[in-house]
């Protein structure tokens, strides 16, 4: 055994005792620590920096964004025990170092229109700038029903970035900012949480906080699996966790350079003895969260979504400018039947890319979380895909194409595309960004006839999608006289 490795495991040894303390003893852990908060940020070119955000004026749908610093000692953490696949990790705190980092606002500007509830989304970096795909594919919802989001800037290339010249940073703006490595980002992810609680009259302008929720979609999802599964039996910060999108079917590393490497299990499981509810989201792409499946408890729920993938064209671009209204469906449900290959300037695929209903299941799966958290009330339990074989991973398929199984709506039950999301390809990202194949007028006069079949069909697969609990009302009759006007066989 190396000198390494031996003094990695004698440091286990000393603090297995400290860790199990921590969990069960004087609750010397119950909190995070609460951070110095400061702002409303102004300087440099006087705008926060964020990718993959919505692009309309958040005025004209009754918010307001605002960026504050907050900066403390943030901690790294190393195990105190085996890390098995069950996720119940025992972790303490290891070495500290000092942070700077930046929050995200949109709040509602009436006090009258918040809700309570504030979502806290893990920025993700996989694009190595900091984006908000969460506040992207669920902001109708979080409008209609007055949340508040805030972006944390948890990771250490999407801080970096900020500082880089314009458009992907403002030097001048976040000169000030510190990260120490994404060891860190965990305990900072913490401190981000109990600064919102601690305060909301600064960061929020006086709204009562009553719920503070955690999302993260895809890499920052693998970061939030790790936090549930290692950090928030000690700090217990977050009332619920939405982790969407598990590509990987493992956590994210709990410490990593230059600090010791410690990778987690393949599977991660997420740990089944927490007092708060985790929904974990799906798309076919996720091959990951097959290998992760896991049984749905009282405080779990996996959902699996049919006709979806890891990222989609609302994502990637007709979402930036929803604000809510019909046409935007209008919009969605066109592009089942004009699917584009190039969804925007930085990607063009060789096949046209996922057109499917993410966004309104996931606003769903928004809505029912925030029930779960506030009134004790679980959401629906969503049946599996249906394989053929796991690795590699292969769906069996219906007779439109469309995979069996999963969360159904009407983009699946009752079609004119199909919608997939494995396949594709092109530019580095298009492997995620799944596939639509338009039916053929044809094809769509075999299966339904004429246009009133056709609404009848669609009609009943979202009344079917609502009544399930998948689907919120308000989509629900939007997608219903979407479908009842299109020109589908007229």
């Amino acid at each position: 055994m190396s000198k390494a490795a031996m003094g990695l495991r004698g440091w286990l040894s000393r603090m297995s005792t400290l860790a199990l303390s921590i969990v069960v003893g004087s609750g010397a852990y119950a909190a995070a620590l609460s951070p110095t908060v400061s702002g409303p940020v102004t300087g440099g070119n006087g705008v926060s920096i964020l990718f993959g955000h919505t692009s309309f004026d958040l005025a004209s749908v009754g918010y307001a964004r605002s960026e504050f610093f907050i900066e403390s000692t943030a901690s790294s953490y190393l195990p105190a025990a085996a890390i098995a696949t069950d996720g119940k990790w025992l972790v303490a705190p290891s070495s500290q170092a000092a942070y700077k980092t930046r929050l995200v606002v949109n709040r509602p500007v009436n006090s009258k229109n918040f809700n309570g509830t504030v979502i806290v989304e893990w920025l993700n970096v996989t694009g190595t700038v900091d984006a908000s795909p969460d506040w992207v594919h669920t902001h109708v919802e979080l409008i209609r029903r007055g949340y508040a989001w805030i972006g944390v800037s948890a990771q250490v290339v999407g801080l970096n970035a900020l500082k880089l010249p314009p458009p992907f940073g403002d030097p001048v703006r976040y000169a000030s900012v510190v990260h120490p490595g994404d060891s860190f980002s965990y305990d900072m992810f913490s401190q981000a949480g109990q600064a919102i609680r601690d305060n909301s009259t600064t960061i929020l302008g006086g709204l009562r906080v009553k719920n503070v929720i955690a999302v993260g979609e895809s890499q920052s999802a693998a970061r939030l699996v790790t936090y549930i599964n290692a950090v928030h039996p000690l700090v217990k910060v977050y009332d619920g966790f939405l982790v969407h999108s598990r590509i990987f079917p493992n956590g994210a590393a709990i410490s990593q350079a230059p600090l010791p490497d410690v990778t987690t299990p393949t599977p991660s499981l997420v740990r089944n003895d927490l007092k708060v509810p985790v929904l974990v989201f799906n798309t076919e792409t996720d091959s990951g969260g097959v290998l992760a499946r896991q049984p749905d408890t009282a405080l779990f729920r996996l959902w699996e979504v049919a006709g979806t993938a890891h990222f989609d064209l609302y994502g990637l671009q007709t979402g930036a400018t929803d604000t809510g209204k019909r046409d935007s469906v209008a919009a969605w449900f066109n592009s089942m039947l004009t699917p584009p290959t190039q969804p925007n300037p930085n990607h063009t695929c060789n096949l046209p890319v996922n057109t499917g209903p993410q966004t309104y299941v996931l606003r769903a799966a928004l809505a029912h979380l925030n029930r779960w958290v506030t009134n004790k009330v679980p959401p629906p339990i969503g049946p599996r895909y249906e394989t053929v074989s796991v690795q590699p991973l292969q769906y069996a398929l219906d007779a439109n194409g469309n995979v069996r199984g999963g969360i159904r709506t009407p983009a699946v039950d009752a079609p004119v595309a199909k919608l997939g999301g494995l396949g594709n390809s092109g530019t580095p990202s298009c492997f995620l960004f799944g596939t639509t194949v338009a039916f053929t007028q044809a094809q769509l006069g075999t299966l339904y006839g004429n246009h009133t079949r056709f609404a009848s069909e669609w009609t009943k697969a979202t009344a079917s999608a609502a009544a399930k609990g998948f689907v919120v009302p308000e989509d629900a009759v939007d997608l219903t006289l979407v479908g009842v006007q299109s020109n589908v066989l007229k």
